[in-house]
């Protein structure tokens, strides 16, 4: 589904900064990957680019089997908005929209006359079927985060992008959510999910660590599945 081979990103700031400097990898429909790293490492610039938020400035990058750094700007948007759902730690959430509204906005542009009822399920899918009529100044952090992902899936992506998803929640609000990714990669959505907090990562099947602009490491593993975990630290932003 996802293939990078050899992907660099270089930035012109003044300097010359070399994000990434060759990145290969490969995620299968279906997979639910982490990826890990310090501040720096490119973690958020390789999101970029699976997401056809940004290119690469060398290598290939195939999204089911189409090369994707070949594409214009059109096509670029036409599959962000079919194939791939977005989910940040900011939630971008618009504060003026009740949150049945803000769930429906992806559906909007496409002139989608069933919008408010594909919003009312997906938000059913997510445990907030009695929040539709709420502002989001009435909800919590982690029923924000669940009106974003509700947003996100939408348009039935096969890809959820996560950057940071729980940085802005406490550790159980946190880990509720990530209960929920699972759910949604145990219904067959392939998950991507940008984060440096290890518990956030122990809920995913793979981890891949990046470091200086390159993959250090690459485990598959077991996930924690509906347990608590021990931390009790509130996740940093």
């Amino acid at each position: 589904m996802i293939e990078l081979q050899n992907i660099t990103k270089t930035y012109e700031d003044g300097g010359q900064t070399q994000a990434l400097k060759g990145v290969s990898l490969s995620i299968k429909k279906g997979e639910f990957v982490a990826v890990m790293g310090p501040s720096g490492s490119g973690k958020s610039t390789l999101m970029h680019i699976i997401g056809a938020l940004d290119i690469p400035t060398s290598g290939t990058y195939k999204l089911d089997g189409e090369a994707v750094q070949n594409l214009d700007d059109d096509r670029l948007s036409d599959i962000r908005n079919r194939k791939i759902g977005f989910v940040f730690q900011a939630f971008n959430i618009l504060p003026r929209m009740n949150i049945l509204k803000n769930v429906a906005l992806p559906l909007a542009y496409a002139n989608d006359s069933a919008r408010i009822d594909k919003a009312t399920k997906v938000l059913e899918r997510v445990g907030l079927a009695d929040q539709t009529s709420k502002q989001p100044n009435e909800i919590s952090g982690g029923q924000k985060q669940r009106v974003a992902i509700a947003r996100a899936l939408i348009t039935n992506p096969s890809i959820i992008l996560a950057d940071e998803p729980t940085g802005n929640l406490d550790t159980k609000t946190g880990d509720e959510i990530m209960h929920l990714f699972q759910e949604i990669n145990d219904q067959g959505n392939t998950i991507v999910m940008v984060t440096h907090e290890h518990d956030i990562a122990a809920h995913a099947k793979r981890v891949i660590t990046l470091r200086d602009g390159l993959i250090g490491e690459d485990t598959t593993q077991k996930p924690h599945h509906h347990e608590i975990l021990s931390s009790t630290h509130p996740h940093g932003s």
